[in-house]
């Protein structure tokens, strides 16, 4: 009860803003700013681009670095909307999942200069004369590097889901779509999190390419740290490359604290147990948005459309004939899918053959399949090394959310360090040593895939559930047998998704690895990645394909061989509930 003598300041404190409501609108109205600012530099000619041109002077960074996160922040964003579209069609669809999960391992070995080869042409048509033709050209450039694994993540995240969740959303009758909305998104969002993490960070790897595009004839340099990076090593710049890596580390400490660590603070709150977790993490962002009173007005309509939009009971396809009967018709149908698939791919294979023939003879094909068996050793190889280096490291930090909250903004800062800072160092000292380039170029492969595994494997052992860990403590199971018993089945989805996605992004690298360049000095390792990046550079379309095709070939093949029986396994013997 509050005396009448106090009740006018009380009345003023509710109404008036706090410093919190101050905070909130300050960094809302600095998000408008951002997206004003991405709105009118995008609406510019073409011609702007070479009337301002790019500067290794250090004050231009603020700005580039700008530019920059619109592009990650755009490409993020379509990576969320395709995952929230193609993983459930997959997961969901056994006719579907016969062609998106291998479209999916396709689509995430395809070198990005593949798709650079013939994306900047479409975006630069679509609007001719326009920055945003460009702009959208690198967007989806950097999508390429950021969807596969989010999506791959969601996916697993659907199969794998506990059967008494399952039984709990038959039990009241939820529709597909309640369903997706209400367990679907809840139980894959700690994966997803971690997975967009490292979609941020892993776009790094390739936003170098994705600003600063060369292919055949036409060169388009945006404005941001990756042509501020790609100039500085082709003028082999040292002390502008250090000014870079400083902007980058800037960057991802910024959206660190604005974004993910609210992220992970939030999500932690659909961890699939049945005790409490020790640690919960926290986000001074997050306290914040709760705590503002500006933030609850604007997020309330927001909030009331989104009840609005997944507590909707779509109607269901009616079903027509006996059982007996569909059982009948579905496999009519499987053979009919089967058989178009199969004409699809025989089409595709004739196109492409039909468009190489012109200029590449027979005998070349087996020499590229040589070349892809290379890269593919050096895969594998460095897989294996990854896996036994970074699954107990992941581990360790997952299973601390103390230490995690401190380790998240190191991980992202070497995941998202580009492999092409570090080409100068190797191409020094392989010169200057002697070293074997087909040896000492390989680990560029890896540099900047290996945090799949990583990050994958920190989402799983942040989400592994409480009272197992209680359950192995009261056992007493310790040593070897807790790592084979306990936390290595929890956490195997997870890693068997971060291989999946590591594996692809390795392929995906070779094509920058295996040709590493500082100045004048070029060193070249026989591989597929370097046979596509020369097609590239000499603009051979064909060859490009050619090499593209073998890629997708052996990639999709290793998939089915290895990576698809363990997600199987994963699916049927390490399944939680």
């Amino acid at each position: 009860m509050i005396h009448p003598k106090f009740a006018p300041l009380a009345i003023r404190r509710s109404i008036l803003p706090n410093h919190w409501d101050l905070m909130a609108l300050l960094l809302i109205i600095g998000a408008i700013v951002l997206f004003v600012y991405g709105e009118r530099v995008t609406s510019v000619p073409l011609s702007a681009l070479d009337a301002a041109p790019l500067s290794l002077d250090p004050s231009n960074l603020p700005i580039y670095a700008l530019r920059t996160i619109l592009r990650m922040l755009a490409a993020i964003a379509f990576s969320l909307i395709f995952t929230f579209i193609y993983a459930p069609v997959a997961a969901k669809s056994r006719r579907a999942e016969m062609v998106l999960v291998p479209a999916l391992d396709i689509l995430q070995s395809v070198p990005i200069l593949g798709f650079l080869t013939f994306t900047v042409t479409f975006f630069l048509n679509l609007f001719p004369g326009q920055v945003i033709g460009a702009e959208l050209a690198s967007v989806f450039a950097i999508f390429t590097s950021q969807a596969w694994n989010m999506t791959f993540s969601m996916y697993q995240s659907m199969r794998s889901q506990p059967k008494d969740l399952e039984e709990a959303t038959r039990s009241f009758q939820l529709s597909g779509w309640q369903r997706f909305w209400r367990l679907d998104v809840p139980f894959a969002m700690p994966g997803l999190v971690w997975n967009t993490m490292m979609s941020m960070s892993g776009g790094w790897f390739f936003v170098v390419a994705s600003e600063a595009i060369t292919v055949g004839n036409t060169t388009i340099t945006l404005p941001g740290i990756g042509s501020y990076v790609a100039l500085a090593i082709k003028e082999q710049n040292i002390l502008a490359v250090f000014y870079a890596v400083i902007a980058m580390l800037a960057v991802i400490l910024l959206y660190d604290q604005l974004m993910f660590r609210p992220l992970v603070a939030w999500a932690d709150k659909f961890r699939f147990e049945t005790t409490t977790s020790g640690v919960a993490p926290s986000s001074w962002m997050l306290d914040l948005f709760r705590k503002a009173r500006v933030t609850r007005m604007l997020t309330a309509p927001l909030q009331w459309i989104g009840r609005l939009v997944w507590t909707l009971r779509l109607p269901k396809l009616p079903r027509f004939g006996s059982k007996s009967a569909s059982t009948t018709t579905s496999r009519a149908i499987d053979w009919l899918w089967i058989g178009l698939i199969a004409v699809a791919s025989a089409w595709a294979a004739y196109i492409s053959f039909d468009y190489m023939r012109a200029s590449i003879g027979w005998s070349e094909i087996p020499t590229v399949v040589l070349y892809g068996s290379i890269t593919l050793l050096r895969v594998i190889v460095l897989m294996a090394i990854a896996t036994v280096v970074w699954v107990p490291v992941g581990v360790w930090i997952g299973l601390r959310p103390k230490l995690s909250e401190k380790v998240q903004p190191l991980a992202q800062f070497l995941a998202a360090f580009p492999a092409n800072i570090a080409f100068p160092v190797f191409v020094v000292v392989i010169v200057h040593f002697g070293l074997n380039a087909d040896i000492w170029l390989s680990p560029l492969m890896i540099l900047g895939t290996q945090w799949y595994i990583l990050f994958n494997v920190i989402a799983g052992a942040s989400a592994f559930p409480s009272d197992l860990k209680e359950a192995a403590r009261s056992f007493h199971i310790s040593g070897w047998r807790w790592w084979f018993k306990v936390i290595l089945p929890g956490i195997f989805p997870y890693y068997v998704t971060g291989a999946i996605t590591a594996s692809g992004g390795s392929w995906n690298a070779s094509i920058v690895a295996e040709v590493a360049s500082w100045g004048d000095t070029q060193l070249t390792t026989p591989g597929l990645g370097s046979y596509i990046a020369n097609a590239t550079t000499a603009g051979d379309f064909p060859r490009v394909v050619l090499g593209i095709i073998v890629m997708c070939t052996f990639v999709t093949l290793f998939n089915r061989l290895v990576w698809r029986p363990l997600y199987a396994y994963g699916e049927s013997r390490l399944r939680l509930g």
